[in-house]
């Protein structure tokens, strides 16, 4: 991950509620994806999650990395939240040790990334309507 340098005119910026944890994303964005499994919906206290994936060297942290703390979910996947205002920030899986999912909510408008897909669907929250839009859905995790 890079160091704290200024951003670029083409950088992304976000931070967590608190503002604590700021951070820039160079180079072009992932298509933002959907997941409503359970952990997520429990990570984030909505009925879903939207994740942008991220290379570790796309990503610079400008503030705050030091207020982050990791949660080992399951095995092999930490998630990572912000220790004053607890936003959670991204996830990583230890099989992809350079791919950090961060949470789109956290990115500044305006935002261009489009919407990918929808995982996880057959354990999305039932008091959640099912999505009406044309993305592909799956009822597990996304094929790879």
């Amino acid at each position: 991950m890079r160091s704290s340098q200024p951003t670029s005119p083409t950088a992304r910026t976000g931070s967590c509620l608190c503002g604590g944890v700021r951070f820039s994303i160079h180079g072009e964005l992932a298509p933002i994806q959907i997941c409503h499994c359970s952990q997520c919906r429990k990570a984030q206290g909505g009925p879903l999650a939207t994740n942008v994936p991220v290379q570790t060297d796309q990503l610079q942290w400008l503030a705050g990395k030091l207020l982050l703390r990791e949660f080992e979910s399951s095995p092999g996947k930490v998630r990572a939240f912000c220790s004053v205002c607890g936003s959670p920030v991204y996830s990583q899986r230890c099989h992809q040790p350079n791919v950090l999912r961060i949470r789109a909510g956290l990115l500044d408008e305006p935002l261009d990334a489009p919407l990918a897909f929808h995982q996880h669907t057959a354990s999305r929250a039932r008091w959640w309507p099912e999505a009406q839009d044309a993305l592909p859905q799956y009822d597990a995790a996304r094929p790879t």
